[in-house]
């Protein structure tokens, strides 16, 4: 299926969202917002589809809005401009609460809003000709949205020091502070990440929806309370047929194995 602003592909249980504005480095504006959260909001509901990716075309992922849409919301009122947030926001949500893993691809620019959509990803991998950077600040602006999600990547020192200083890195010094996962040669980046989908597609869908569904409750829950709910999720994994099937499995080839 394509659209005016984003491709998207599925192959081999493995969705696509390319973001398709190459020309303007993958900017965003509202329609483009709109479309990637209603893709994600699709693959999540294809049983077929067990792993996503999100990447950019033309040699680069996302470089933040796009120069119109920045001189449309500088003109809002304060309500408007509380409506439009909410929709970034909910893009960001719908990438980050998907039961299923969501992987950035990463080349070239991933800037502001952009990086924004790599940190609400569950894991980043990028070429050795990335870069990152959030550069709100540079204009009057601030990284308010973005910060949040970061904050789930790095540490607080590493945080303060990429939203307050604007500076770009590179897709090695991403990896240094935790950022993104791996970093790649640019020409194999591709090949990468579909043997990494491909490898997830092949796991118990049950078990990565219920894994991924704890990283969002346990960091809101007490030490004692977290205990206790990876208990109850504990039993609740155990009665799947996708656990039993596996547990099976392992036993039986333990047996051979002897």
């Amino acid at each position: 299926m394509k659209s005016k602003k984003i491709i998207i592909e599925r192959e081999n249980g493995t969705g696509k969202i390319l973001l398709n504005r190459p020309d303007k480095r993958n900017s965003l504006d509202e329609e483009m917002i709109g479309e990637i959260t209603k893709a994600i909001s699709e693959f999540e509901t294809n049983k077929d589809i067990k792993c996503i990716i999100i990447t950019g075309a033309g040699g680069n992922f996302c470089s933040g809005l796009y120069l119109d849409y920045l001189q449309k919301i500088s003109e809002y009122n304060i309500i408007e401009n509380k409506i439009d947030s909410s929709k970034f926001k909910n893009m960001l949500l719908a990438i980050y609460n998907c039961p299923k893993p969501v992987i950035a691809m990463v080349d070239g620019f991933a800037l502001a809003g952009g990086c924004g959509i790599a940190s609400a990803c569950d894991m980043i991998i990028c070429s050795d000709k990335s870069q990152f950077g959030y550069t709100e600040v540079k204009i009057g602006f601030i990284p308010a949205i973005v910060m949040v999600f970061l904050l789930k990547k790095v540490s607080e020192t590493h945080a303060k020091e990429l939203l307050i200083t604007s500076k770009f890195i590179t897709g090695e010094e991403a990896f240094r502070i935790g950022l993104v996962n791996q970093v790649v040669p640019q020409q194999e980046l591709e090949k990468y990440v579909k043997k990494l989908c491909d490898d997830i597609c092949k796991l118990p869908g049950s078990s990565i929806r219920l894994t991924k569904e704890m990283f969002r409750n346990i960091s809101s829950m007490s030490f004692d309370g977290s205990l206790e709910y990876a208990v109850d999720l504990n039993a609740i994994t155990r009665m799947t047929d996708e656990c039993k099937h596996g547990i099976m499995n392992f036993l039986s080839k333990s047996k051979t194995n002897k």
